[in-house]
């Protein structure tokens, strides 16, 4: 009988699950369910609030888009804008500007008025 006690033992006791269960029983005793439940309760916690931050992350996220696409429509307004502004001012310093050769012209036109006089 002994030699059947000792066969039926040995499966258990070279598993090492078994053997990892055993030792927790003797560290925690009958403390082990409130450890348990204490530790699903941390375990818990830290997925809401790994949830909470990752949601946080996501509406930060959204935020930032939406920030950085009003801006860069903003910047293309003030860049047209710009264009604008400066394509006006060169046409109306074309229409300012008076030709070299018809300046030449009114130059020679003007010296001679003046020597004849």
């Amino acid at each position: 009988m002994a030699k059947e006690n000792k066969a039926v033992e040995e499966p258990v006791v070279n598993d090492p699950s078994s053997k990892i269960e055993a030792i927790k029983n003797l560290i925690f005793g009958e403390n082990i369910a409130a450890y348990n439940s204490e530790f699903e309760t941390v375990k818990k916690d830290i997925s809401s609030k790994k949830r909470e931050l990752e949601d946080f992350i996501d509406d930060t996220r959204k935020e930032l888009n939406q920030a950085i696409d009003n801006l860069s429509t903003d910047i293309n307004i003030r860049i047209t804008e710009l264009e604008d502004n400066l394509a006006d001012k060169v046409e109306m310093l074309d229409s300012k500007k008076v030709d070299r050769k018809t300046l030449g012209d009114l130059l020679i036109a003007m010296g001679e008025k003046i020597n004849k006089k």
